[in-house]
């Protein structure tokens, strides 16, 4: 394939990926690399921002050609000038994507200090507010690049204090801080829910308890790593403590899912052996995906596996969001079967009716969370990164409320409440249909 049409597809591909999560300072540690084009960074500026690229021990090598310095090089390129610098490279207009006006040329590798040093240190003023690529490209086919890479890309528009969150992401500390509070008081209310109904407690509600203290901290430790980032540019230790309790949330939360599904200890005192076999097929692969979630998270584009693991997270969060709907349409077919021989049409009814509600909400949930999020993501624009995150946010504290009430600790239940009337009127409503989903 020729250089110009690898460098335009490569650059396409880059401006599909979505904002990284954090963009603080990082060394990266590039070893015998013989990519064309690497992304390291997409960050959006403000009307003061500056990017800083310091490499060294850099070596070349190559079994072909002496490998051209000219040719290798780190530099910017705005989302707005991603199109013209593909139309130069689909029509030959230029040999390597370096060589491009529309791009804002750090340096090149002509430019690294003389050995044994070879390195540089170069920092770029970004006059343009916008979100910007920071790439390197390699156009000496053949050749392999190792090298040691710190970077710093920082908005400062007082002048005088740098924030290392991109444009977009500057409120996320104080978003994710406020939602925190509002899970402790939801976790709060709970308690108090619980302490008034206790004939009617159960495991799960207590189960249900512990979700949302995790779910809480999890949101602090975000809030905590987003702000060490954004003052500091590095989370000191935030970013272990927020994956270690994404870990547990995403467990507890699928988890309780499939046991309010299945009707665990508020209908039944045991699970079945088919619900225990898709307990230990969902927890394993929520492990795998939180793996994955973290190696995204802390690497970003850079690693060649990056694309892989993407693959990897996306497809294993699609299998457990297919497996935590089994358990609610097995109860919703179990009750519907016992309705008919047992007698208890209205409170069977009424048990179908709940399952069947809290159906539709996890779609509803799962859909939005996966699909609208996503979408909000890649369609807003960088100074609204924000807003995606803020979406996410609300759709789980709905979620969250409508599933705690709808399976909360309470000795009148409206939908088991029924009277003689009712129960006549529900056998012949489970007569005349089918409760499907």
């Amino acid at each position: 394939m020729p250089i110009p049409t690898l460098f335009s597809l490569l650059l396409f591909a880059f401006s599909l990926i979505p904002p990284p999560v954090t963009a603080e300072i990082k060394t990266l540690h590039v070893k015998n690399d013989n990519r064309p084009m690497i992304l390291f960074e997409k960050f959006g500026f403000s009307n003061k921002g500056s990017a800083a690229v310091t490499i060294s021990s850099v070596s070349v090598t190559s079994g072909l050609n002496q490998p051209d310095p000219s040719r290798i090089g780190f530099f910017l390129l705005s989302e707005g000038s991603l199109n013209q610098v593909l139309m130069e490279l689909e029509f030959n207009h230029i040999p390597c994507v370096v060589d491009s006006r529309f791009i804002s040329l750090l340096f090149t590798f002509q430019d690294l200090a003389p050995p044994p040093h070879s390195s540089i240190n170069k920092s770029y003023p970004v006059g343009y507010p916008g979100e910007y690529f920071l790439l390197f490209a390699n156009c000496n086919p053949g050749s392999r690049v190792t090298m040691d890479v710190r970077m710093e890309l920082y908005n400062s528009d007082d002048g005088k204090h740098r924030d290392y969150l991109s444009a977009g992401e500057s409120l996320l500390p104080s978003l994710y801080f406020v939602f925190s509070m509002i899970y402790l008081c939801f976790f709060g209310f709970w308690i108090v829910e619980c302490k008034k109904n206790k004939l009617s407690l159960h495991r799960i509600h207590v189960l249900m308890g512990v979700l949302l203290v995790v779910k809480a901290f999890n949101l602090i430790c975000a809030s905590e790593e987003k702000h060490y980032i954004k003052v500091t540019g590095t989370p000191h230790g935030w970013d272990v403590l927020f994956y270690t309790f994404q870990f547990f949330r995403a467990v507890l939360l699928f988890t309780v899912i499939i046991l309010i599904g299945t009707g665990w200890s508020f209908l039944k005192p045991f699970l079945q052996e088919k619900e225990k076999k898709l307990l230990m097929i969902v927890i394993p692969l929520q492990v795998l995906a939180n793996v994955a979630s973290a190696v995204i998270g802390e690497n970003g584009p850079f690693i060649k596996s990056w694309v892989t693991w993407n693959q990897v997270f996306l497809l294993v969060d699609l299998i457990c969001c297919c497996a935590i709907l089994f358990p609610i349409v097995w109860s919703i077919r179990s009750l519907r079967e016992t309705s008919k021989t047992d007698g208890k049409a209205a409170r069977n009814l009424a048990k179908l009716t709940l399952f069947k509600q809290f159906y539709v909400l996890v779609i509803g949930y799962l859909y939005f969370t996966r699909i609208i999020v996503f979408s909000l993501r890649t369609i807003s624009s960088y100074k609204f990164e924000w807003v995606s995150n803020a979406a996410e946010e609300v759709a789980s504290l709905v979620f969250y409320m409508m599933m705690f009430y709808m399976f909360r600790p309470t000795d009148r239940n409206d939908y088991f409440l029924v009277n003689e009337d009712e129960e006549k009127e529900a056998e012949r409503y489970l007569q005349a249909h089918e409760f499907e989903l």
